[in-house]
């Protein structure tokens, strides 16, 4: 039967002819395996493991260190695009680290991690993995990435820290692929010992008109004559000129979203031309305006999972707390984003922090994000 809209579309007739004119094929015609040629372009381009080995370890700065990895056969990575991350698993539980190579290289992910105080797994590999080691990624994820269709092609990324890793990428492509797009990084650091790249930033943006770099120090010392500060309103305003229309991205620390929505805002840039990264479970959740009140962070609740019984208190997020228990949901991006940590409430009530990007079927379902997701009362879990 035709489909209602196919004249719509240009060379609709040309398309259809195109199938009607193909032979029958059937599943026991072994010159037509589809299935499995479909299931060998997914573990191709979407493998839900790979075991890597680090090929080299760059040091940045003293608190941050690059990680190359590549396939121990050499062979091509899953393709990325600009911007996404891969999840590392590692001592039980994983992290997701966003990728700063360059996606028209694909012999290798660079993966440039910064140390979090008590961090776990920052600690783990900054100070326990070295070139010759293994190391078990997810595929690439992640939806703060450009597309060409609805972003344009002048860009503007605030950057704070390690913000800056997926920044990196991006203006690598550029560069890599000879992209007609305009890319504008204005990234915050503590001190000048804290700047990531900094050598490779200045050199690509010396040398190419499409990339522009202007760094901005909080704590400068001696020598020092650029911007110094926040990315306030007036700052942005005085290093991009008017906003009319471009897109911009923000990454990094939690307090720079809000702050830079603000100040992004008050220059007339409307939110739809605003992309934040997804950056992990809120550090406080009775700090979001919808935590129940009266409700004690600290007070702990029993969580039963897989004939599991354990205790945890209210204001930890469930996925971590699983973890510690033996119980390991799917988990990548830990920020609520990208679902696969998802589980059912069969009986209890949580707390769905604001990050959580439900299905609207979910809730009353009973899915959670167990990323993002914080345990009010007793709870029976379907993991």
């Amino acid at each position: 039967m035709k489909h209602p809209l196919a004249d719509l579309f240009d060379g609709a007739e040309e398309i259809a002819r195109a199938i009607s004119s193909r032979e029958a094929t059937s599943d026991s015609d072994p010159t037509h395996d589809h299935v499995p040629r479909s299931s060998r372009a997914l573990d191709t381009c979407h493998p839900e493991r790979l075991d890597l080995v680090v090929s080299e370890v760059v040091e940045e700065t003293p608190s941050t260190r690059t990680f190359r990895l590549r396939r121990p056969d050499g062979a091509d990575l899953p393709p990325f695009l600009a911007g996404q991350y891969v999840a590392v698993y590692a001592d039980g539980t994983s992290r997701p680290y966003a990728i700063s190579s360059s996606p028209a290289r694909l012999d290798h992910y660079d993966l440039t991690v910064r140390r979090v105080p008590s961090g776990r797994i920052s600690g783990h590999l900054l100070d326990g993995l070295a070139a010759g080691d293994p190391l078990t990624t997810g595929g690439p994820l992640g939806t703060f990435h450009h597309n060409p269709l609805f972003h344009g092609d002048d860009l503007v990324f605030l950057a704070g820290g390690s913000g800056v890793v997926p920044a990196m990428s991006m203006i690598r492509e550029i560069v890599d692929r000879g992209l007609e797009r305009r890319f504008h990084l204005l990234y915050g650091s503590r001190d000048l010992g804290d700047v990531v790249f900094r050598e490779e930033l200045d050199a690509l943006a010396a040398a190419d008109p499409r990339i522009r770099v202007d760094h901005v120090i909080q704590n400068p010392g001696d020598g020092w004559a650029g911007p110094t500060g926040l990315l306030s309103a007036a700052l942005i305003d005085a290093l991009t000129g008017p906003l009319d229309g471009r897109m911009a991205y923000v990454c990094g620390p939690q307090a720079l979203y809000p702050y830079a929505l603000d100040q992004l805002t008050e220059l007339g840039l409307p939110r739809r031309r605003i992309r934040f990264e997804a950056n992990g479970a809120p550090a406080d959740p009775t700090r979001q305006p919808h935590w129940p009140a009266g409700t004690d962070p600290a007070e702990e609740v029993t969580v039963t999972a897989r004939g599991t019984a354990f205790r945890t208190p209210r204001g930890r997020p469930l996925l971590d707390a699983l973890e510690d228990a033996g119980v390991r949901p799917e988990a990548a991006c830990r920020s609520g984003e990208c679902g696969l940590c998802r589980l059912r409430v069969v009986k209890g009530t949580v707390h769905h922090a604001e990050e959580a990007r439900l299905r609207l079927s979910d809730p009353p379902a009973g899915y959670l994000h167990s990323c993002v997701a914080y345990p009010l009362t007793d709870l029976e879990l379907d993991v």
